[in-house]
């Protein structure tokens, strides 16, 4: 029902209040979450830093590596897609279970366009150290290897702090509540668009197999993985507004 005025109101169809909306410039849209208890003065303190770094990447003497973890499961991902008009859009799945998965370890090379993933039985500070060790076999030739992740526990655990020290990494860490500043987190929507996106893998193996093939194709592209996983360089001050820690 639309109300008119202060004692006036009419009844009118869905159809009518659509058509005001769009009149009136409105869209149907899905809406982006905006994490507010991120800090806006550390975004931009980080972005300064960042832009340093990137200018050390350009003149050769600094690799950037992105890390975060993922749990990608075996049962399918739900979301847009293109489909026939008119029918109802249907994929079996075998409803393996949120215990179904895999737990991913990545990293991704800005300078290179390259990735690597691990799996590990349990995303901690153990698993991570031991990610570092492998981290440190992919780049050791690679210019003094800087590694750009969030202040997740995992990271933060002394074993793998210490484990960044003995390997020579140099960690920069991003400020609280901003994944939209880690590229990397473009991989895992990418990875699961291609692998988990309507269709439910028939087996963990097959999801193991499916996702170490997703990242041997990207990699094959690196100016594409480039392109796909750019940073931010500066920040939406409309969205900064939203923030409550602004």
């Amino acid at each position: 029902m639309l109300y008119l005025g202060l004692n006036m109101a009419r009844t009118c169809g869905r159809t009518a209040v659509w058509m005001w909306l769009r009149s009136a410039q409105l869209s149907w849209k899905k809406p982006k979450k905006i994490l507010a208890k991120a800090k806006t003065a550390k975004r931009i303190e980080y972005l300064k830093r960042f832009e340093q770094l990137y200018q050390e990447m350009v003149r050769g003497e600094r690799t950037l590596i992105y890390i975060d973890e993922a749990h990608i499961h075996q049962d399918m991902d739900s979301g847009y897609g293109w489909y026939f008009k008119g029918r109802r859009w249907l994929v079996p799945s075998t409803t393996p279970g949120l215990h179904a998965k895999i737990n991913w370890y990545g990293a991704y090379n800005f300078k290179d366009g390259k990735a690597m993933i691990w799996s590990y039985p349990k995303c901690n500070g153990l698993s991570t150290a031991a990610f570092l060790e492998k981290l440190a076999e992919w780049t050791h030739e690679l210019p003094k290897p800087t590694l750009i992740w969030d202040g997740s526990p995992v990271h933060r655990a002394r074993i793998a702090q210490e484990k960044a020290v003995e390997l020579g990494f140099e960690v920069v860490p991003l400020p609280g509540y901003s994944p939209d500043l880690n590229p990397i987190e473009g991989l895992w929507k990418w990875m699961r668009e291609e692998v988990t996106y309507a269709y439910c893998q028939p087996s963990l193996d097959a999801l193991f197999a499916a996702c170490k093939t997703f990242i041997a194709n990207a990699n094959a592209h690196p100016e594409h993985m480039v392109s796909r996983l750019w940073p931010r360089f500066d920040l939406d001050p409309e969205e900064e507004k939203l923030r409550v820690s602004a």
